[in-house]
């Protein structure tokens, strides 16, 4: 599930005169932390935590190689990214997500695997776009089951819109990949619509198509989904132009 859980980090509060802070897509909430969560944020994310004040990254003195680059935007408790790392360490990846019980788990789950290839932000996605990767940098960005803010007047706040859609086209390689997932239908309908009007991409599974959902893991979201009748839908895009 993605960016809906709780408090960013303190730099992510207020928007500038230069970059106002505009709608926001997840809630802020508040979360417990367990002992093991917060003995990974503060010993652990100097290793594997990046910081957005740092400004534009460099993947290859992040992972100290040149490899395929992963993001995931909103990767709650972390399980799928996990996964992902754990099974492709020829690749690359980023996390990106604001609920700190999410971002202390999956940090403890690094140093518990001592995996190599996976770092993470605690920060707003869009401030980390725009103000931290470079352009032509990515292979893929992940974005699965962010909030699909089920009421109408809500739907403004929904992640995936054209302007959201324009800031990570060019954070692509021309050739990468854009996958998302949703359990709830009228928001899979809203992703369509959006990404099929969107300039420089091509949807992977053909025009108004659902891609096949093999090249991610189940998550316990989803799981749970499945055994309540929810139908699940993925869509892929590739960045052309």
């Amino acid at each position: 599930m993605s960016e809906k859980k709780t408090t960013p980090a303190p730099s992510t509060q207020e928007g500038s005169a230069e970059h106002p802070r505009g709608i926001r897509s997840f809630v802020i909430r508040g979360g417990r932390l367990t002992n093991s969560q917060e003995n990974a944020l503060a010993k652990q994310w100097a290793n594997f935590g990046l910081d957005a004040e740092a400004g534009v990254i460099d993947p290859a003195k992040v992972f100290g190689r040149h490899a395929p680059l992963i993001m995931e935007i909103g990767f709650g408790m972390g399980d799928s990214l996990l996964t992902m790392a754990s099974a492709n360490t020829e690749s690359d990846f980023i996390g990106v997500e604001v609920h700190k019980p999410g971002v202390g788990r999956l940090l403890h789950e690094i140093a518990e695997k001592q995996l190599r290839n996976l770092r993470i932000y605690r920060h707003d996605a869009k401030e980390i776009l725009r103000d931290c990767i470079a352009a032509d940098t990515l292979d893929c960005i992940q974005i699965f089951f962010p909030d699909p803010w089920h009421k109408k007047r809500h739907n403004k706040r929904r992640l995936i819109q054209s302007e959201f859609v324009e800031l990570l086209r060019p954070k692509l390689k021309v050739g990468g990949t854009l996958h998302m997932a949703t359990d709830w239908v009228p928001y899979a309908e809203h992703m369509m619509k959006v990404m099929s009007a969107a300039p420089g991409f091509r949807n992977a599974a053909g025009p108004n198509q659902y891609s096949s959902a093999s090249e991610r893991p189940l998550t316990k979201f989803e799981k749970r989904g499945q055994r309540l009748g929810h139908v699940v839908n993925d869509l892929i895009f590739v960045r052309e132009s």
